[in-house]
Order: C-alpha cells, then structure tokens, then sequence
C-alpha cells in the first residue's frame, strides 16, 4: 500500500491529528514575548458592558463544535458533510494561526476586578488565567461557531427542521456575542472571524456540490 492510498483510507482522521498540532501551534504563539501587539479596539466595544451571563454560552462552544463534528462523522453514508465541515475548521484555525503569527494581535479589553463574585465570575477569572488576551483577531471562537452552525443546519438529518434551525442559530450568535460581553474578543474580532468563514465558504460551495454530483447525491443545499 502506497501512502496515496493509506492516506485515503484513513482520512477521517486527519482531523484528530491537526488538533494537537493546532493547539501545539496555539500555546507557541500564545507564550511569545517580546514583540510588539497591535492593540485590537473600536467604538463599539465602548458600548458593550461586561456581562458574566455569557460565560455560559461561550463554554457550551466546546460541546456544540465536539457534538455536531462527531454527529458528522457517524452519518456514515453521508461523509462529505463530515469533510467539507472538517476542512472549513483546518481552513479557519490554520488561517486565523498565520494572521496571529504575521500580524501579532491583542486586546485590552478585560475587567480588572469583577463587580461582584460569583460562580459565573469564578469560570470567567479561570478562563482568563489560562487564556491570553493575546492572538484575538480574527476569533476562532467565532469563525468555528459559524462553521459548526451551518454544517449542522445543512446536514442530510436536518435540513428542513426548523425547530433545530432555529435552536443552532440561537446558540451561534449567542455564543458570538458572549466572547464580545465577556470581553474576550473585540468587535473587529468578530467581524474578521464572520468574513473568513464567508470567503471559505464560498470557495468550498462548488467543490461541494461537484462531489455531490459525482456521485450522484442529493444536491447540497447553500
């Protein structure tokens, strides 16, 4: 067997593999010190206060992106769904890792004492205890919340549920906005993360729905 091959037969794994080197990736830039960070700002951020509420939303991102890849994955006769949502995160997270490396990123944004404490304050002191507010622009918080959203929506289970439509986006731009009212990311982050995922999916659309044709699938639905 060549590697050709070998590759094709066990490419529902590479994504199990790009973690740790994603995450290796992450911390490297993470730890950095000694060059200079472009301060992410704008008016906007000005506006929007600090809730700890949001905590909620932004750590339920973790089960959403695990639950609906997963999901993906056991829909065993319709794997390209599985791909083409696996590829659009590499895409994301390994872009957003250049932008961080090549343009060094951060925000100032974060409370320096909570008004008051409580357990929702106590998640958020030990999320920025081992999250820098450094490599912020664009989120991947964002960009994966979008990707995941629609990967679900447009599955062969789900398209035409409204209700489950309806409960994804909901979660989606909660999630969106938490890391804005938690101080996490800045509203320019948002937004960059929101066009990236835009531009990835428009360059994947027609790959899609070529594959689809190919092999003579129901026609995916944009």
């Amino acid at each position: 067997m060549n590697w050709k091959e070998l590759l094709n037969r066990n490419k529902h794994i590479l994504f199990i593999i790009y973690c740790p080197v994603y995450l290796y990736c992450f911390n490297w830039l993470e730890a950095r010190d000694g060059i200079p960070f472009q301060d992410i700002r704008c008016t906007v951020d000005d506006w929007i206060p600090f809730c700890e509420i949001f905590v909620i939303p932004y750590i339920l991102w973790f089960l959403y992106v695990a639950a609906v890849v997963i999901f993906l994955y056991f829909q065993r006769e319709h794997l390209e769904e599985y791909y083409r949502c696996v590829v659009l995160l590499m895409l994301g997270m390994s872009t957003c890792l250049l932008i961080y490396y090549l343009f060094p990123n951060e925000q100032n944004l974060r409370p320096d004492t909570f008004a008051e404490q409580n357990i929702f304050t106590d998640i958020i002191g030990f999320i920025y205890a081992s999250d820098t507010n450094t490599n912020v622009l664009p989120s991947i918080h964002v960009y994966n919340a979008i990707a995941i959203h629609v990967a679900f929506t447009t599955s062969y289970k789900f398209r035409g549920r409204r209700g489950w439509h309806t409960a994804s986006l909901v979660l989606c731009i909660l999630i969106c906005l938490s890391t804005m009212f938690l101080k996490q990311h800045s509203f320019l982050d948002v937004i960059t993360g929101l066009g990236l995922y835009l531009i990835y999916y428009a360059l994947t659309c027609p790959l899609m729905k070529y594959w689809q044709r190919k092999k003579g699938q129901m026609p995916f639905h944009a």
